[in-house]
């Protein structure tokens, strides 16, 4: 009891219990969406998308969404919610996943986040570099004066301005050259000075139990090749046709993904069957490489598993990977 005249002495403040939250990571064709559902029906979890591709609501069979039927099993989320006429980034995808972890807790589900695009989960986990938002007309501004000058005319200009980003950046990559002009127009100061910057919003309130697939590479590549062919027999064709009745802007994201370029081609008449197929199975293992080499190096504290999950890879990390999760305690806070 408190003497009277006198105040109550606060006991020690208690901080909030970090909530669990499931990462498997790792290139393209590895398994992860497989391993991602598996771990989600074990586990009463709910997969959230973390691909900068499968969130576009166009390219379901091209960018490997999980199917109709997976879908059935355990909640999806973030995946097709945004139209391929928008431009999605980081910092947007940032605050949905948020959301629907916030959401997945609050029903009493596991979030496992799943996703090859490594510059989205080190956003949720270790936060964002603090870039100021850029006004539309300045974006627009850019992206009119690159359409002017054409890719290697804009690279010059921009390596007169911000020579550090120039040299970063090939002349071929329109989007990242947009960024960087815009950035510096709008706040004055090179992108690669606000990369430098400490990141901001790193999500402390989660514990983060990850997993990154990084299967043998020739595996990896024989995996990427077969199914981009069975991708072809089970519609993209189809769907590069719709996308390029769209007329979108080339330098959006979605326009961008793996294998349109080369089967746009071949709807065009410019390129055959087997050619485009050829050419996007090998964009796709370039892709896959530059994938292993980030996880391997950049990717937040995880758990590598030296393999892939599914029928393509002869051994399954399965059992050790449910061992760890039953380990590491996280599912007694669900």
């Amino acid at each position: 009891m408190t003497p009277p005249g006198t105040s109550p002495v606060p006991g020690p403040v208690r901080k909030p219990v970090p909530q669990p939250v499931i990462v498997v990571a790792g290139p393209t064709a590895s398994g992860k969406s497989a391993l991602a559902l598996a771990i989600a029906e074990a586990f009463r979890g709910i997969v959230i998308n973390a691909d900068s591709m499968q969130i576009y609501a166009d390219l379901r069979v091209l960018t490997a969404r999980p199917s109709a039927e997976e879908e059935r099993r355990v909640p999806h989320r973030l995946y097709g919610v945004l139209d391929g006429a928008e431009k999605g980034s980081a910092g947007q995808w940032r605050d949905l996943a948020l959301a629907e972890i916030s959401r997945a807790h609050a029903s009493g589900l596991l979030p496992v986040l799943c996703g090859g695009t490594g510059l989205y989960l080190r956003s949720l986990m270790q936060g964002i570099a603090p870039v100021p938002a850029v006004p539309a007309e300045t974006r627009a501004a850019a992206t009119a004066l690159l359409h002017r000058l054409g890719n290697a005319g804009f690279h010059a200009a921009l390596a007169e301005r911000d020579p550090v980003m120039a040299g970063r950046l090939h002349p071929g990559n329109t989007q990242r050259l947009i960024r960087a002009w815009e950035v510096l127009d709008s706040t004055g100061r090179s992108l690669a000075d606000w990369q430098q910057a400490a990141p901001v919003g790193g999500a402390t309130h989660l514990d983060f139990l990850c997993f990154t697939l990084l299967p043998p590479r020739d595996a990896l590549y024989a995996a990427c090749d077969g199914r981009l062919a069975r991708m072809v027999e089970q519609g993209a064709l189809q769907e590069v046709a719709a996308l390029a009745a769209r007329h979108l802007d080339p330098a959006l994201p979605v326009m961008k993904a793996l294998g349109v370029r080369e089967l746009a081609a071949h709807l065009a008449g410019t390129l055959a069957l087997d050619t485009a197929i050829e050419e996007a199975q090998r964009e796709t293992r370039r892709y896959a490489k530059r994938q292993m080499t980030w996880f391997r190096h950049q990717m937040p504290e995880s758990y590598i598993v030296e393999t892939g999950f599914g029928a393509q890879y002869s051994t399954s990390p399965i059992d050790e990977i449910f061992s760890k999760i039953r380990r590491s305690g996280l599912t007694d806070a669900i």
